[in-house]
């Protein structure tokens, strides 16, 4: 069961767990910091839902950061 969901979406969560393992990490640091967990795991998702529908890298990027770094 596990498998055959992770062949439907691996991109979001492969994202999920990325995003787990880097907020976790700054979880550690301080109390407060547990909304950074939590931006973490859903920029992690966000991404990884734009692997599933195939979207290519440069436009996941195009959306996410400013015109200034792409001249």
């Amino acid at each position: 069961m596990l498998l055959k969901i992770f062949e439907e979406y691996p991109g979001t969560i492969l994202g999920v767990i990325i995003g787990f393992i880097v907020g976790f990490i700054f979880l550690f640091v301080g109390f407060w910091k547990t909304i950074v967990f939590l931006v973490f795991i859903i920029i992690g998702l966000y991404i990884g839902k734009k692997f599933d529908h195939r979207e290519d890298f440069h436009d996941i990027l195009e959306e996410i950061l400013p015109d200034k770094f792409f001249k």
